[in-house]
């Protein structure tokens, strides 16, 4: 599976427990922003997120105004395959297994 770098650091950085959300407007603009625990949130494109949930390795809550992100059980297993981390990812258990 071939993932961008921006693609990858999202998973890296939500192995080690930053938030990734989807804040909605209500014009019904989105911004996608990966908060981690100790750097400055960061805006994400658009098309790296739809990537990903393409990939369904991240699924939303699909809350309004601000949608939380999970990783999938996929999406755990290629974070994990990305980054050696003593730390485990959030995620749902079975969530969007295949």
């Amino acid at each position: 599976m071939k993932l961008s770098r921006v693609q990858q650091n999202v998973l890296r950085a939500l192995v080690k427990g930053a938030t990734l959300k989807s804040h909605r407007h209500l014009d019904g603009t989105k911004v996608y922003k990966l908060h981690p625990l100790a750097e400055p949130t960061e805006t994400i494109s658009r098309k790296s997120i739809e990537a990903l949930r393409a990939r369904t390795l991240i699924h939303s809550n699909q809350k309004f105004p601000a949608a939380t992100y999970l990783l999938t059980e996929k999406g755990k297993e290629a974070a994990l395959g990305l980054d050696e981390s003593s730390h485990l990812p959030l995620s749902a258990s079975n969530f969007l297994s295949e």
